[in-house]
């Protein structure tokens, strides 16, 4: 039997992450994976793949609906051809996994696939290509999560799918009704609605991103009614029929009517749940809550010492980078350091064009607390940047403390908010004050200059281009 320093379960951004962490720390570390390619959720069904296809659907946006304004005249017609964007996307996937792969090697750690399941708190048994069992002073559990669904629908994969299925399809559908409003769902419905589905949006909630300011839904709202998406808010789901090639989707209004929508693909995008099927917690001491997270304490640790919990399947946000955060997070404190992480200043982000990225405090949550605040905006169409590129929707958002000017919270949405908002995360690290931005240089012409006007926006109303 072999014996390691550290084992991980699980091949995520988490797990891969820990493994590599711990092995620098001078641990001998082994990584499971039941699947065939490492790299977990993130890398084969969720944020590379998806981004790939969004890059290649705004491509053909861009080439069928802006390129004429930019002066270029492309001679015939512009077409889609599905299975080479597919086979693109997923050589994308195949080159990321394989980088992986290459990163063990290279740290000198032991790869083993199967499904592993606690034996007890030092043993795990490997069922699989490397059926076995192995020996670990520690263990960090990162399996990660898979998608929900709610209780009446039945799956089919074919026709009522999840955002694994809608990665891999060999048609544009005609019209793809999905139900949530939240990221995976606004990401894949720009997809496919960039390629010509008609797209019909059903949410629960009285907007889209319930969970981000409300000024970024209002915003993306604007930006899916003008590509003549149809966002039905405020609809609660009662039933999803497949006949046929249609599926039929019932919800209740907020009158209480029953809508009635018919399409040929429903998309069921109602977030994610922690995947610990088949872990064997118990023979280990590991206790699960009620959503099946694995309760963790502030260091990360179950209910068994030896034993750490990382990424999607314990409490906070499912984000890639929350999870390698964390994986660096206990191998650091395994090997004796003192890491920390803020997780009030872990951003997120939504792929969609305009990107919508935040970090901090929602003006919502800051109004609950009771904390009083001022509001520095910013709209991208008053940047020469924006106007050059023809990216004028959105805005930048800094919420600041009224008394100290300590930034609070930072909302954007735009071109480039996804690496614009590590500005923001760099600033509030260092406990940055509204005005601490402002006096900062900030090249011009750039999208980065509406950060640069909403710090001044914010520190006594001063923005210099509004």
């Amino acid at each position: 039997m072999n014996s390691y320093d550290v084992a991980v379960i699980g091949s995520g951004p988490g797990g891969y992450v820990a493994a590599i962490r711990c092995s620098q720390l001078g641990m001998k570390t082994a990584l499971i994976e039941k699947y065939s390619t490492l790299g977990g959720t993130c890398l084969n069904v969720g944020c590379i793949p998806s981004k790939a296809l969004l890059s290649s659907s705004h491509h053909y946006e861009e080439a069928t609906k802006h390129f004429e304004d930019h002066g270029i005249e492309i001679p015939g017609e512009i077409k889609v051809n599905l299975t080479k964007m597919i086979s693109r996307k997923q050589a994308v996937v195949d080159q990321t996994t394989g980088g992986i792969d290459f990163l063990m090697k290279k740290n000198n750690i032991d790869v083993y696939e199967g499904l592993g399941s606690f034996k007890d708190a030092t043993h795990i048994k490997i069922e699989g290509k490397d059926a076995g069992e192995i020996e670990a002073k520690n263990i960090i559990i990162a399996t990660g999560s898979k998608p929900s669904n709610l209780p009446f629908i039945e799956l089919d994969k074919e026709r009522i799918i999840t955002s694994t299925e809608a990665l891999k399809l060999k048609e544009i559908p005609k019209h793809m009704i999905i139900i949530g409003g939240g990221v995976i769902g606004l990401e894949l419905g720009q997809v496919y609605r960039r390629l010509g589905a008609e797209v019909t949006v059903v949410e629960y909630m009285d907007r889209i991103l319930p969970t981000m300011d409300a000024g970024l839904s209002k915003e993306l709202n604007k930006v899916f009614k003008k590509a003549k998406c149809k966002m039905m808010m405020s609809h609660k789901v009662q039933s999803v029929e497949r006949k046929g090639d249609e599926v039929i989707v019932k919800a209740e209004n907020k009158k209480g009517e029953i809508v009635e929508f018919k399409g040929d693909y429903c998309l069921v995008s109602v977030g994610r749940r922690p995947y610990t099927e088949g872990l064997n917690a118990e023979a280990a001491g590991v206790k699960i809550n009620d959503r099946g997270q694995v309760e963790v304490n502030e260091h990360l640790q179950t209910s068994t010492s030896n034993i750490y919990a990382i990424g999607d399947c314990v409490r906070g946000a499912m984000l890639a980078h929350k999870a390698e955060e964390e994986g660096v997070f206990v191998a650091e404190t395994l090997a004796g350091q003192k890491p920390h992480i803020d997780y009030n200043l872990i951003p997120g982000v939504v792929y969609t064009w305009p990107e919508v990225a935040a970090v901090g405090k929602t003006e919502e949550e800051l109004k609950e607390a009771g904390t009083e605040y001022k509001v520095g905006q910013f709209p991208f169409r008053a940047l020469g940047r924006a106007r050059a590129s023809g990216d004028i929707d959105g805005f930048v958002k800094i919420l600041a403390d009224k008394s100290t000017d300590e930034v609070l919270g930072v909302h954007m949405i735009g071109a480039r908010c996804a690496d614009l908002i590590a500005e923001a995360v760099t600033a509030m690290e260092f406990r940055a004050s509204a005005e601490d931005i402002s006096r900062y240089s900030h090249a011009h012409p750039t999208f980065a200059e509406a950060v640069k006007e909403a710090a001044l926006a914010a520190t006594d109303d001063r923005a210099l281009h509004i």
